[in-house]
Formats: structure tokens, C-alpha cells, sequence
């Protein structure tokens, strides 16, 4: 992928996003860090206050008698019967709550730094899932400048790295 001059560079994860600037050019990427966020994700047991809910049928396995009709015996009415039932209902995941919010916090900011012109050229890199949540909350101004995606976690890697991951791609 070619890195143009200027060009910003997200790479990001759920938790943590890192904004550089390319003031290198094409051939020789040199990014610089301009802005770093880090969201915490608090554990689990922080973020709920109660135990998963329960959930109960409501239909009994109840039917209408059977009726006699010309010596055999039929069961009135039709459809299955349900015996009642108990189940939970799933627990909701709190992290990932928080990072579809983070992600959706990056696609704001994207948003008003592209509205404000700060970038011609945006080159994001972020897991699948961070890269599809980040992707519902792009503006067409982000949409119109965005040079390339690359779905893979850059987050943890030294900066040299990030530069050969994304001449690479």
C-alpha cells in the first residue's frame, strides 16, 4: 500500500488507537505519532451489578381432551405442545460493549478532523471486528479520503514494524 505524504494513519484495537502522520513519502513511510487514546476497560465484575435474568415459557403443555371420532381417538386442536421450560437469558459482554463504543468515539473524531481538513489521505488498520465497527460510524467526508484498510491488530507493534505491515500491504 502507498503511503502518501501527509497521509494520516489510524491503527487501532478496541482499547487503544494510535494517530500518525506520514512525514516520509511512498517509497520511505517515516510515521510520527500525533496523538495517542487509550480507553480502559474496567473488569468485569465493576462494570455489572446483578446475575444474568431468568426466562420462563408461558405455555403449558396443556391441550384441549381427546374426542372420539368414529372409534379412534383424536387429539383436539393441532400445533406442538410445549412442556414449560427455564432458561437464561445471555449475559450481555461488557467489553465488547466498551469497545464498539471506543470505536465509535475514533469514527467521531475521524469525522471532525475530516471536516476540518487536518487530512487529505486516511489509512486505517484494525482488527476485523474493530475495522467492521469502525466502518458503521464513517462519515462520507471520512469515507471520501480513506485510502486503504487493513484488517489485522498493529496496535502492539513497534512503529518500524506498522511501516513495513502497511508498504506491505
Amino acid at each position: 500500500m502507498q503511503l502518501a505524504h501527509n497521509a494520516l494513519v489510524v491503527v487501532a484495537d478496541g482499547r487503544k488507537a494510535l494517530f500518525l502522520r506520514n512525514e516520509g513519502d511512498a517509497a520511505f513511510p517515516n510515521l510520527i505519532v500525533e496523538h495517542a487514546e487509550n480507553h480502559p476497560s474496567p473488569k468485569d465484575r465493576d462494570q455489572k451489578s446483578d446475575a444474568a435474568g431468568g426466562a420462563s415459557s408461558t405455555q403449558s403443555g396443556a391441550g384441549a381432551p381427546p374426542v372420539a371420532q368414529g372409534g379412534s381417538m383424536h387429539a383436539q386442536g393441532g400445533g406442538a405442545q410445549f412442556a414449560p421450560s427455564r432458561g437464561t437469558m445471555g449475559e450481555v459482554d461488557f467489553h465488547q460493549q466498551e469497545e464498539d463504543r471506543f470505536a465509535a468515539d475514533i469514527g467521531a473524531m475521524l469525522k471532525t478532523r475530516a471536516l476540518a481538513n487536518e487530512f487529505e489521505s486516511l489509512i486505517i488498520a484494525a482488527p476485523a471486528k474493530t475495522l467492521g465497527e469502525l466502518r458503521k460510524h464513517y462519515h462520507v467526508e471520512v469515507e471520501n479520503r480513506l485510502a486503504g484498510e487493513i484488517a489485522k491488530d498493529l496496535t502492539g507493534h513497534p512503529i518500524l514494524e506498522i511501516e513495513k505491515a502497511l508498504s506491505a500491504a
